[in-house]
C-alpha cells in the first residue's frame, strides 16, 4: 500500500489544525488523526477503531500512514494489520 503521510514541521507560530496539510493525517481525505509527533501516533493507534465514517480502504491507507509515521517518530508497533487494533470483536 502506497502511503500519503509525510512529516510536517512548522517553526515559529503555533501550528493550528487548519494549517496542516492532508499529508500529515492518517485519514487524509477525512482529515482525521493527525500524525505530527510520537504522541499523536500513539493516540491514532489507540483510537483507530473509534474513527467513524471511513471505509476499509480508508483504514488500509490510514494504517500504512500510521506505520510510516511510527517508524519516523520511533514508536514501537506490534500490530501488522489494522484489524489488530482496538477492541476485539
Amino acid at each position: 500500500m502506497k502511503t500519503t503521510w509525510k512529516p510536517h514541521t512548522k517553526h515559529g507560530d503555533l501550528t493550528k489544525r487548519s494549517d496542516l496539510p492532508e499529508s500529515v493525517y492518517a485519514f487524509p481525505d477525512k482529515r482525521k488523526e493527525p500524525l505530527t509527533d510520537a504522541d499523536h501516533v500513539r493516540n491514532a493507534l489507540a483510537r483507530f477503531d473509534q474513527v467513524e465514517d471511513v471505509s476499509d480502504d480508508d483504514r488500509d491507507l490510514a494504517f500504512a500512514n500510521i506505520k510510516k509515521a511510527a517508524q519516523h517518530y520511533h514508536v514501537d508497533m506490534e500490530e501488522t494489520d489494522w484489524h489488530q487494533l482496538g477492541k476485539p470483536r
